[in-house]
């Protein structure tokens, strides 16, 4: 990493439908801030990805079971339904929210499913079926029409347990290394780290997030500065089970 980083919106990106060229969007965006460079990390709204690829659920199409309705509430029983659609197991219930963990693996309230952004009213947008392989698809689009070699960040808002807020997340990567570990390196005093590993790419998804926002309609940035050379996925920053001290 240098001693400067960058973090560039990508403005007029228009409203998303599915099939969209996506590459051809950001790298027309990209133009008209100086185009991208050798090195950028391009991070993309989640959402942005799922409408291109499909995934938006029209709730006058889903038709609530008992389980649905059982945890609703007053909340739309279609609405639950989506969601345990999404979910592999159940986490957490409280009223009509849920947390639960998604077929990718993710641990996340409503599985990931959301009602902001989407296509209109009565209009949930789900999440990618595969966020790395949406971010290799990306990325790989920008290097045939640019020639760049970019890494890609596929992004999403999560909360943490123990803290307030919310903080974008990367959910898909390619072309960067998520994690850096820095076990058996010294600290300036020469203390030897044990067991610091450090989420490169959540630091990467939230600085963008920074000027991404979610009510500006601004679906991608670029992270420009950042040394994270490697040929990871999203799917390593996952907490494996044996060490999950949550359940």
């Amino acid at each position: 990493m240098t001693g400067e980083i960058r973090v560039i919106p990508l403005h007029g990106i228009p409203e998303l439908e599915e099939g969209d060229d996506l590459g051809v969007l950001l790298v027309a965006a990209a133009e008209r801030v100086g185009g991208f460079e050798a090195g950028d990390i391009v991070v993309v709204a989640q959402k942005a990805v799922s409408k291109i690829e499909g995934r938006v659920v029209h709730l006058s199409d889903v038709e609530p079971s008992p389980r649905a309705r059982e945890l609703a509430g007053d909340d739309d029983p279609r609405r639950l339904e989506v969601i345990l659609g999404e979910s592999r197991e159940i986490i957490r219930v409280r009223r009509s929210l849920v947390i639960a963990e998604t077929r990718h693996g993710f641990v996340c309230a409503s599985a990931g499913v959301d009602a902001s952004n989407a296509k209109g009213p009565e209009t949930l947008i789900l999440l990618p079926l595969d966020p790395d392989a949406s971010a290799r698809l990306l990325r790989d689009r920008i290097h045939e029409l640019t020639g760049v070699v970019a890494g890609l960040v596929v992004s999403d808002s999560f909360g943490r347990a123990w803290r307030r807020g919310t903080t974008d997340v990367a959910l898909g990567v390619a072309g960067l290394a998520p994690l850096l570990d820095l076990k058996g390196q010294r600290d300036s005093l020469g203390y030897e780290l044990h067991a610091t590993e450090i989420a490169v790419a959540d630091e990467i998804a939230g600085a963008a997030e920074l000027v991404m926002g979610k009510i500006e309609g601004v679906p991608a940035a670029i992270v420009r500065g950042m040394t994270a050379e490697g040929d990871g996925r999203g799917t390593d920053l996952l907490m494996p089970r044996d060490r999950d001290l949550f359940r």
